[in-house]
């Protein structure tokens, strides 16, 4: 570069002294008025030029003037070369100036034609006003209080408004009610007096009347209709006791429930045996109803005594020691027996029939203490197994409710109503804080006590509905019969978890409720089926070890003595209850 503008130096430099040369000469020699004559002086233009070019490096700055008049910045540009105004930054694109306009208000628009504010309007009266504005031209002012109407609260076409006297659309296009032409026979409010098309030509003298005998005899047949009518059950049956056995109480002064002490076991012992063996034969039979056997309870703690229940119902006390006698019988049902449940000492039980009572009986003297109804059926029932809540039962009834009554006051103190189909079972579990409940409606829901709503609900699209549900002897686990031939294990702490890996099968219950139960020790599950058999799986591999006909029709339950090594007692269908060991 610079050896370049070295050369254009010196080529300058002699043009220059020849052009000095040339002009001294021609000064001499020429005209000075000649036009040539100041041609030496323009310069020379000969060959190329090389122009450089103009840099500039400076930015480019807002004139004071422009920043000062707040003309508002192109939303377009991604750079601004000066520190533009508030005024600048929010000046209007367009129109002048909204001086009521926060930097709020400056935000996107919420609709098409600008920022709307929010009001409380009621759909029904802005469609009002807006139609009304639409056809009249005029609405109410939505600014001046409606209470206040007059003619400044109109907007619009005010004198038409006056005119119609502040009409609406909706209030103008109804029409005054015409008078109703009266039709022959009478208007349609004096339909209880009309006699009949006839009654003009009829004279009340030659109508016939019943005599007083026939009118008294028409009375009764209507009585007896309406009788029918009704439930003929509203009244409870009349409750009576029989005792079969000749002393109520022995030389002692003991009664029945006094637990044997000579009967090889110590049946007041809290301990299960440590080994339970699989039953083999029939070694006794319980015969005394008339009807197939709903349920049977052995007597709390002891066992010494079997309740039963039936649909003959009737309810009898047997004894499971000794002669095996029936004690006694209750009868107070007029229909089916469905449930029995004792209390913790045994001395009182409850029972559910299909007659919709729930009667409480003493077990000692037979005599029926008080009954409960709501005018629905009751599928289950159960005292609360604390000692403190002794005077408080549950009952699962028909109208998918779960009923809690207090006998003190033989009042309904709570209700549980969450199911979505009738409650089949109920099941106190986690020291009695809670319990769980199964119903038509395929679920297994889990409440705590006194609290109307499950806090625990299962069920899931594969599972079906489980009529009978046993809790195992060490309270962790709940037994469930299911309705396609499956006994489901689930766990009673906590999560309520299904246990995959505990699933016994190979037995037909499809559609019967047959009552589930395990051996003091856990080592074996029991379970009647439809077939009449007694089937015992072991526990912790779940296969079918055994299998026994039992009964002539469903063996709907079955129970292992809580202080027997291998006695087992079940009850079906035939009306029998039997023993065995």
């Amino acid at each position: 570069m610079s050896a370049a503008i070295a050369s254009l130096a010196s080529y300058g430099s002699d043009s220059d002294s020849e052009n000095e040369s040339e002009s001294k000469t021609s000064i001499e020699k020429v005209d000075p008025d000649h036009p040539d004559a100041t041609a030496h002086l323009k310069p020379l233009q000969s060959g190329p030029t090389m122009s450089l070019a103009v840099l500039n490096s400076a930015p480019e700055v807002a004139v004071k003037e422009a920043v000062e008049t707040g003309i508002h910045l192109d939303p377009s540009l991604k750079e601004v070369t000066y520190n533009p105004t508030y005024e600048t930054m929010f000046a209007p694109e367009f129109g002048p100036m909204n001086p009521y306009k926060s930097q709020q208000m400056s935000a996107p628009r919420n609709m098409l034609s600008g920022y709307a504010e929010p009001a409380h309007v009621n759909d029904f009266m802005f469609e009002q006003q807006r139609r009304t504005f639409s056809t009249y031209g005029y609405a109410l002012d939505p600014s001046v209080d409606t209470h206040e109407a007059s003619s400044c609260s109109y907007i619009g076409a005010v004198e038409e408004a006056e005119k119609n006297k502040g009409l609406t659309v909706f209030e103008s296009g109804q029409k005054k009610p015409e008078k109703r032409k009266k039709v022959k026979g009478g208007d349609a409010g004096e339909i209880d007096n009309f006699l009949g098309p006839w009654a003009k030509y009829v004279d009340e003298k030659d109508v016939a009347k019943p005599s007083e005998e026939e009118q008294k005899e028409l009375n009764e047949i209507t009585a007896k209709r309406q009788k029918k009518g009704r439930n003929e059950d509203e009244a409870p049956g009349e409750e009576k006791t029989i005792l079969h056995v000749k002393e109520m109480y022995d030389y002692q002064g003991r009664s029945y429930l006094h637990v044997p002490q000579d009967v090889g076991v110590n049946l007041r012992s809290a301990d299960a045996p440590d080994k339970c063996y699989l039953p083999k034969k029939q070694i006794h039979v319980w015969s005394g109803h008339t009807k197939g056997v709903s349920a049977i309870r052995l007597y709390p703690r002891s066992g010494h005594l079997l309740l039963s229940c039936s649909m003959d119902c009737k309810i009898k006390l047997w004894e499971v020691y000794g002669e095996r006698r029936c004690l006694r019988t209750f009868i107070g049902h007029s229909k089916a027996v469905r449930d029995i449940c004792f209390n913790n000492s045994g001395t009182q039980f409850l029972s559910a029939a299909y007659d919709r009572y729930l009667k409480l009986w003493d077990s000692e003297t037979g005599q029926c203490i008080s009954r409960f109804t709501n005018r629905k059926v009751p599928y289950c029932v159960k005292f609360n197994p604390d000692e403190d809540k002794q005077s408080l039962f549950v009952a699962g009834m028909s109208d998918k409710k779960i009923v809690q009554w207090d006998i003190r006051t033989s009042e309904v103190v709570q209700e549980y109503d969450r199911h979505l189909g009738a409650v089949n079972t109920i099941t106190f579990v986690d020291e009695n804080r809670r319990f769980v409940s199964t119903s038509d409606d395929k679920s297994l829901r889990v409440w705590e006590w006194d609290i109307p709503v499950d806090f625990k609900y299962i069920a899931e699209p594969s599972m079906h509905s489980m009529p009978a549900v046993t809790l195992s002897p060490n309270g962790k686990w709940l037994a469930c019969q299911s309705m396609d031939n499956q006994i489901l294990i689930f766990g009673a702490q906590n999560r309520f978890r299904l246990n995959k890996k505990k699933i016994f099968k190979g037995h037909m219950v499809a559609g019967y409720a047959c009552q589930v139960d395990f051996s003091p020790d856990m080592s074996y599950v029991v379970s009647g089926d439809a077939d009449g058999k007694l089937n015992i799986w072991d526990w912790k591999t779940t296969k079918l070890y055994h299998r026994i006909k039992a009964h002539d029709k469903v063996c709907i339950s079955a129970l292992w003595h809580p202080h027997e090594t291998s006695k087992v007692i079940t009850c079906g269908w035939d009306g029998q209850i039997k023993l065995w060991d």
